[in-house]
């Protein structure tokens, strides 16, 4: 649960300690979501009159392909966050920054926040490993698999110093 009753933030700070689902209808389509539920932790608290501040951590994890050779890698995401949220008419509402608590509402919900972080932190280019050979551009072949059979490339731009080379020997 990521939403929080403002009367109790009001009385007293509140422990965040909670999940965003994958199926959780504040992800939209084309979002990169997460391989496992968004963890969300840390502290809500008031921060002066209709403000409210979370600090805390998200922490996930995704699955992203490697972007030499396309296969999966899992790569766990954690971030600090620190959000504040704000009612309708206060000076830092129009604020990308901040979010806006809707008038008259009962509850903080955090998870647009959530989602946002995740999609700021998570990462959209990996590589399985740092020495990855990537696809042949000729026919796809894996090359962490090994040499594919298509003859090597040769650059047609010192096609005339090769032919030299031939001459002179």
């Amino acid at each position: 649960m990521l939403c929080y009753d403002i009367r109790e933030v009001e009385r007293q700070a509140v422990h965040v300690d909670g999940d965003l689902e994958l199926g959780d209808p504040v992800w939209t389509e084309g979002d990169a979501l997460p391989a496992t539920p968004v963890h969300a932790t840390g502290r809500l608290s008031r921060a002066g009159t209709g403000r409210y501040y979370w600090s805390g951590r998200i922490e996930a994890t995704a699955v992203v392909e490697c972007r030499r050779c396309l296969n999966d890698v899992s790569t766990p995401v954690s971030e600090d966050v620190h959000v504040l949220f704000v009612e309708p008419g206060d000076e830092v509402a129009d604020d990308p920054d901040t979010y806006r608590i809707p008038a008259h509402a009962q509850n903080i919900d955090l998870r647009p926040a959530v989602r946002e972080q995740w999609m700021l932190a998570a990462p959209e280019y990996v590589l399985c490993r740092e020495d990855c050979r990537g696809l042949c551009a000729r026919c796809g072949a894996d090359l962490n698999a090994g040499p594919c059979s298509c003859p090597p490339e040769t650059d047609s731009r010192w096609a005339g110093l090769t032919a030299a080379r031939r001459v002179s020997h």
